[in-house]
């Protein structure tokens, strides 16, 4: 037997046929609205375009919802906010624009059930990022997650994306700091001593006394606009929050690198309150921004617990601490 894509089915015999929709021939045992439904962590790909403009697919898993407004509404048709979903992502590169068109496919495939859509695409956006010093370059890959929601008041988009830094702690590098400066004075007793000596202990183990610690740290940053225009691309926002922070992660690295992470570290010791308010400051000046969350927590080496900060926008009804 053939189905087709409709409510009817060819039979064997060559005649439509009905197919079952229990959803309309059922009422619910308990009347009411639903705020969501649908589905989540739908499998599925985007198309994104690098800084070279070439455009790629990757992985991505998707939430789809509406509101169910109707309270004698057993359910909706929730394939069709599926088909909806792959026919445009197979089409079109992700973006405000593409979101909008999704959440306005999904009220108008259910146009007698909702008004109300939202939708969720999280992927890995990879991007190519050159060393600190050689020349060399490797694959950086950041979580991303666009989404929008669409209601009669309008519609609003959501960015999330995170980043990788090292924090060097400033109490810790004034504690090896001291120990330093005590051991130089232990080892160098008299009131005079040439520069070279001073230049060899410095050069040796034991002139370096205390290490500070540092950790690997993440900065979690949700930001809410009011328009697509003011949406420029995740890249533009993770570039601006790195350079803020002056420490992220490296992929290619060799030794001079690696020296010029020590330095970058040395001279932007940071608490995560430190953090914070830097990639505040970042989210702050961009046009267009309702609100936002940013997160920075540093997986201490010197403890078994995290050290968090949070600061919001604060704005009624947005997002949460």
């Amino acid at each position: 037997m053939k189905l087709t894509t409709g409510t009817t089915r060819i039979s064997a015999n060559g005649h439509a046929e009905p197919i079952p929709d229990i959803s309309r021939q059922e009422l619910p045992r308990h009347l009411g609205t639903l705020d969501r439904v649908g589905m989540s962590e739908i499998q599925t790909r985007v198309l994104v375009t690098d800084e070279a403009g070439r455009q790629s697919a990757v992985p991505a898993k998707a939430d789809a919802f509406v509101r169910l407004d109707r309270p004698t509404d057993k359910g909706i048709h929730m394939s069709r906010l599926y088909l909806a979903l792959d026919e445009i992502l197979m089409e079109e590169e992700l973006t405000p624009a593409t979101i909008r068109k999704i959440l306005e496919r999904f009220i108008q495939s259910h146009a007698d059930q909702t008004s109300t859509a939202e939708v969720r695409i999280r992927y890995e956006h990879p991007v190519r990022r050159r060393a600190l010093i050689s020349d060399n370059a490797g694959w950086r890959v950041y979580p991303v997650t666009l989404g929008g929601l669409l209601t009669p008041e309008g519609i609003l988009f959501d960015l999330e994306t995170e980043i990788l830094y090292s924090s060097a702690c400033p109490c810790s590098a004034a504690l090896a700091r001291d120990l330093t400066q005590k051991k130089f004075l232990r080892t160098f007793p008299h009131e005079t001593v040439s520069r070279e000596q001073v230049a060899t202990w410095l050069g040796r183990n034991e002139g370096m006394e205390g290490c500070p610690h540092s950790q690997r740290s993440k900065g979690t940053v949700q930001v809410r606009f009011n328009d697509a225009e003011s949406f420029t691309g995740p890249v533009p926002l993770i570039d601006q929050l790195e350079e803020s922070i002056q420490t992220v992660v490296q992929a290619a690295v060799k030794r001079e690198d690696e020296q010029e992470f020590a330095r970058l570290n040395a001279q932007n010791l940071m608490f995560c309150e430190d953090a914070a308010r830097n990639m505040m400051h970042v989210v702050e000046k961009m046009p267009g921004v309702r609100d936002f969350r940013i997160e920075a927590r540093h997986y201490e080496s010197l403890h078994p617990h995290d050290a968090v900060s949070v600061v919001t926008k604060g704005v009624p009804d947005g997002y949460q601490p």
